[in-house]
């Protein structure tokens, strides 16, 4: 069993930076993709970036340049760093790994506001 708990999550005012980590127990099998995905009230879930056990990234287009993923060595630990934040960034950002399932954490709430 695997269980996700992210963290991180807080108040920044526009043009602020924030780390959101993402801890993860348990064993992950050798081939797994995580993502970080966000909700915004009123809107549909979209995912951010995503990391694959052979090293691959991928950001989505309104992140790109500003948001970075990354994990430690061990795979027990997934980050977002995200810079140059704005008021459209605030959501609850989640961390989701599929692996031989999909796992999903509790979110943490970023609010971009002056």
């Amino acid at each position: 069993q695997v269980k996700l708990v992210e963290s991180g999550g807080g108040l920044v005012q526009p043009g602020g930076s924030l780390k959101l980590s993402c801890e993860v127990f348990g064993s992950l099998l050798d081939d797994w993709t995580m993502y970080w995905h966000r909700q915004s009230p009123g809107k549909p879930r979209r995912s951010v970036a995503l990391i694959r056990s052979d090293g691959g990234i991928s950001y989505s287009e309104f992140v790109k340049g500003r948001f970075t993923i990354s994990r430690n060595k061990d795979k027990s630990m997934f980050y977002l760093e995200m810079i140059m934040l704005q008021p459209e960034d605030t959501a609850v950002y989640y961390c989701n790994v599929m692996a031989d399932a999909g796992y999903w954490g509790q979110g943490t709430q970023v609010t971009v506001s002056p």
